[in-house]
């Protein structure tokens, strides 16, 4: 479907299915609704219009009846601008019923309450949480709740609080099996990741949200698909956007999106049709956004501030200055009085960006240059991580327009820091990891099937053959049904036979794809240091073009050419270590292509120990000859030889070594730090970094060495990943990934043994090698 034939749909009166159904309709669609089964009745709950069940409320003969529909209104609207009356009326009529736990609702009213003061909004987000908790305590899904739970940690600027409490809420869901609320945990997680620029996990948790507001909530789902159309249109992958506003565009519950969703919607498609340059298409939902009608005053001053904003970068992207202006001031009246965040439900509000266009577009540098740096800041305040690369980048263009070096030079090397950290959390194809895991599943649905067709094939196989033997010994009494279950087993043996290579083809599938994520992995790696090479060269010549242009030489221009030249130098030797870094990773992915492939010899493991040990200690001391830690040997003298590959255990004991070491350092200097900020006796006065080496001969052939260090240990998420290939903790251009991977692969894949890690955090970590002696 085209993005112009969504235009005329979505700008359709929304309609549901005829004028408002009478009360006792709506009560007879819902019992028809619950007997149907789980599955519809749930779906029809989550669905059903709330102006009809508004209607309905008055209508209904019993307090029962009236006091199910008021909850069913708040499951639905619970922190809206008629929350307030509703809860009073629900507490007061189940005072008299008392049918259903008050607790949960007295908190949300104390919640909402103080959030509509917008003075309290702490004391607000408690009891939220604990009326979600009183919710979860009952069994009922709260999943809106929850949503709009998210717009008030932004409020009070507690991201990390809010990605950890909704992480520790979906693992609690999960178990219990609770759909509604881990939809909403990954819209809210979704929202998170939106903010901080990731869009691999952003669009990850939206199709999760999706996938299971399905079975559910279908006017949710379409949101959350439009959703992960937007965010494919940021990401740069129009086809994948293109295909979710597509399908969300072919639902018939397309029409019934209404509220702030229905503005988010004309604000999506007009931000794709600006990207394809259809300006003309593009103005005219903008002025939908502004001509819409929001039953909260609120919301609706809010969705006019953003149609004004988007209205006026599509008048900038004309060359139309003139005609931004007064909306630009509009938009600003609006912002002073409302106070707009920098993102919320209908994105990013980029008020300041787009006067900083505005003003460039009439010239005005000094002006242009404030809203800059203004818009950086806000962005930098609220952490929004993915429009800070973006300013910043505007920042380097304006200043280096301005033959202003030292500014572009600083905002250049901070927009490197920010692109740098921000594409590594990107997919190399712009695709999302949930992509993958969809095709993924469905492969290994595919395989069980094939599977349990192949065991089901090789019993009727066992089954055949013993109908033939009996038919071979009564052949003159039964050779009628002996040629037909020859017939048989030769249909089976065919149907096996293209099983089988079905299967093939499957197995021969999933190699492929594991090459092609090996592969994507190796891309993604190489091009952190390749781009950075590449921003450096650009810096680079731009100044050395800076330095050209200056014809008739001033005497303060030598100073300046100085700067320049430092500079240039600078640059240099940073494109020479991410060259050396690049050359790194393919001697890294060399070595793990060449594993396992020398002959195993005795040796003593114990001096091969020993003497990585020292080797390892000696290249830190070279970098570092003012660290100093403690060796410790605690070999056993009865060990005896051992069958190995030398070489390529030494580079495990030997990677294993410098790990430690590394760690012990660096919890040294975390120690220091934390004695010269605070100008007092450190937290470990004793502290003396230490390294030991152990080996043991356990019960039979079994030998074990390990590798301990009483470093700061690591925390759990960090424990699960450390041997996948490409994984490091270290900063950028420290590490590439491969040490323990390659380490893992050489003990596991080229000696049959393990290598485990026991780890505490804040105590040290400690990886063990199990092998099998000869």
């Amino acid at each position: 479907m085209s993005y112009s034939h969504a235009l005329r749909r979505i700008l359709q009166p929304a309609r549901l299915l005829g004028p408002r159904p009478a009360s006792w309709l709506l009560g007879l669609l819902l019992a028809c609704a619950c007997l149907a089964g789980p599955a519809q009745a749930a779906r029809s709950y989550w669905d059903v219009s709330y102006d009809s069940l508004a209607t309905t409320l008055a209508q209904q003969p019993t307090d029962v009846a009236r006091l199910q529909t008021l909850q069913h209104l708040l499951d639905l609207r619970p922190t809206g601008p008629q929350a307030l009356p509703l809860l009073d009326r629900l507490l007061a009529l189940n005072q008299q019923l008392r049918t259903v736990d008050a607790q949960p609702y007295r908190s949300l009213r104390a919640g909402v309450a103080l959030w509509q003061q917008g003075s309290a909004d702490a004391a607000a987000l408690d009891s939220l949480h604990a009326a979600i908790a009183g919710f979860d305590r009952v069994g009922r899904p709260i999943p809106w709740v929850l949503i709009d739970l998210a717009a008030l940690y932004n409020r009070l600027n507690r991201l990390e609080d809010r990605r950890r409490y909704y992480e520790a809420r979906l693992a609690n869901y999960r178990v219990r099996g609770q759909v509604q609320n881990m939809t909403a945990c990954y819209v809210s997680q979704g929202g998170y990741y939106r903010r901080m620029g990731d869009y691999n996990r952003t669009l990850n948790n939206i199709l999760r949200a999706a996938d299971l507001a399905k079975g559910y909530d279908r006017r949710l789902y379409v949101r959350e698909l439009l959703v992960a159309g937007d965010v494919y249109a940021q990401w740069g992958n129009r086809a994948r956007a293109e295909q979710y506003l597509s399908m969300a565009q072919r639902e018939p519950d397309f029409q019934r999106i209404d509220g702030m969703s229905r503005e988010y919607t004309f604000l999506s498609l007009s931000r794709a049709h600006a990207r394809k340059g259809q300006l003309p298409t593009a103005l005219v939902l903008a002025d939908s956004v502004l001509a819409a009608r929001v039953p909260d005053p609120f919301e609706q001053q809010m969705s006019r501030a953003y149609g004004l904003v988007q209205k006026s970068l599509l008048y900038l992207q004309q060359q139309q200055p003139t005609a931004a202006a007064p909306l630009l001031a509009r938009a600003q009246r609006l912002d002073d009085s409302l106070h707009v965040p920098m993102t919320g439900k209908l994105g990013e509000f980029e008020l300041d960006a787009t006067w900083a266009r505005y003003y460039t577009a009439r010239h005005d540098d000094a002006r242009a240059e404030q809203h800059w740096l203004r818009a950086y800041h806000k962005a930098a305040a609220a952490h929004i991580e993915r429009l800070q690369p973006e300013y910043l980048k505007a920042l380097v263009d304006f200043y280096t327009r301005r033959q202003q070096p030292a500014q572009a030079q600083y905002y250049a090397n901070a927009y490197i820091r920010y692109a740098i950290a921000f594409n590594a959390a990107q997919s190399v194809f712009h695709v999302a990891q949930y992509e993958g895991e969809r095709v993924e599943q469905a492969q290994n649905a595919q395989i069980s099937a094939l599977r349990q067709q192949q065991a089901v094939q090789a019993v009727r196989l066992r089954l055949s053959k013993w109908l033939l033997l009996g038919a071979g010994l009564a052949v003159a009494l039964v050779s009628g049904l002996g040629a037909f279950i020859y017939r048989q087993l030769r249909t089976n043996r065919n149907t096996l036979s293209q099983l089988r290579d079905t299967q093939a083809q499957l197995v021969q599938a999933e190699k492929m794809a594991f090459l092609g994520e090996l592969t994507s992995g190796i891309a993604h790696e190489l091009q952190n240091p390749l781009t950075f090479m590449k921003s450096f060269a650009e810096v680079s010549t731009e100044l050395v073009d800076d330095m050209d242009g200056n014809a008739t030489p001033q005497p303060k221009d030598s100073q300046l050419r100085s700067e320049i030249l430092a500079g240039l130098k600078q640059n240099l030797q940073q494109i020479s270590q991410h060259g050396q870094r690049a050359s790194s990773i393919i001697k890294d992915m060399l070595e793990h292509s060449r594993t396992g492939t020398s002959p195993r010899v005795p040796t003593d493991l114990n001096a091969l120990a020993e003497e990585n040990l020292l080797l390892a200690y000696q290249a830190l001391r070279s970098q570092s000859p003012d660290f100093d830690a403690q060796l410790v040997r605690d070999f056993d003298p009865h060990l005896g030889p051992v069958a190995v590959v030398a070489s390529d255990l030494g580079r495990v004991l030997l990677n294993l070594c410098a790990n430690a070491l590394h760690a012990v350092r660096e919890r040294q200097r975390e120690l220091e730090l934390v004695v010269v900020s605070t100008s007092g006796a450190p937290a470990e006065p004793h502290y003396v970094p230490t390294v030991t080496v152990r080996t043991r001969r356990r019960a039979g052939r079994t030998v074990e060495i390990r590798v301990c260090d009483n470093g700061p240990g690591m925390p759990d998420h960090i424990r699960e990943k450390i041997f996948q290939p490409f994984f490091t903790t270290k900063p950028v251009g420290e590490g590439t990934g491969l040490g323990l991977s390659l380490c893992h692969d050489i003990v596991a894949k080229g000696h049959g043994g393990t290598l485990v890690v026991d780890t505490c955090e804040g105590q040290g970590t400690e990886f063990i090698i199990t092998l099998t002696s000869a």
